[in-house]
């Protein structure tokens, strides 16, 4: 079957993601030998861990907000608009997702010069990006000055809630970090969508391409006509 490439991941969000999954990773595994080490055999000794985790939490803070910059300025951000017709595309991905990928069937959203995310990545990358990832990074700062936490909240310590709720935000990241790890393999090959995040190039079946944008029209005439 005829494949053509095209150009989806500009230089500049190629090397926020490397840098932003990198500062991801040593938060996580930083975070994780100061919340379980034993003091006699640590993964990462104490007083090393804080300090990375302190230097990763600042730098993915700065990280966040050159990403975001590219969302509100740069051609990116239209495909994290959620679109009419989203929520029937939503059941439609689900459906593959349970049952269709394990068939054989076509990708009923495939990537194409429009669309980089399908309806499930679309609201996962959306609910990650602009709802936890600032909401990790807003608690770790009030944990890095807990002068600024209030002291109680309806009787329980300010910083003990903080605190649980920034353990919590990093769980949820490092949920989405495994399962974006393995769908990175399901594409034409095993490294195939790797080696779009480091070209910058997609490879797409024509076919496929023609079939996802007749399919589109269809779902948005379909909730229109509703």
């Amino acid at each position: 079957m005829a494949t053509k490439k095209i150009y989806l991941y500009p230089l500049w969000l190629r090397i926020w993601h490397h840098v932003n999954a990198l500062l991801m990773i040593i938060l996580i595994a930083t975070g994780i030998s100061m919340q379980y080490s034993n003091p006699s055999y640590p993964l990462i000794r104490f007083d090393i861990a804080v300090s990375l985790h302190n230097i990763a939490g600042i730098m993915l803070t700065l990280s966040y907000f050159y990403f975001f910059l590219g969302v509100l300025f740069t051609s990116i951000g239209r495909h994290y608009v959620m679109k009419q017709g989203f929520f029937k595309a939503f059941f439609q991905q689900a459906k593959y997702y349970m049952f269709g990928i394990f068939k054989g069937d076509p990708h009923p959203f495939p990537v194409n010069e429009t669309r980089k995310f399908n309806p499930i990545q679309q609201i996962t990358y959306n609910v990650i990006m602009h709802a936890i990832t600032p909401f990790t990074f807003i608690t770790g700062w009030a944990l890095l000055y807990p002068e600024t936490i209030i002291l109680n909240v309806f009787g329980y310590s300010g910083i003990m809630l903080t605190s649980l709720f920034h353990v919590a935000a990093g769980f949820l990241i490092s949920i989405f970090l495994v399962i974006h790890l393995y769908f990175i393999t399901v594409g034409h090959s095993l490294t195939a969508n790797m080696k779009s995040m480091i070209t910058g190039y997609h490879e797409v079946e024509e076919e496929n391409e023609i079939n996802s944008t007749e399919e589109t029209k269809k779902v948005t005439e379909s909730s229109n006509n509703s």
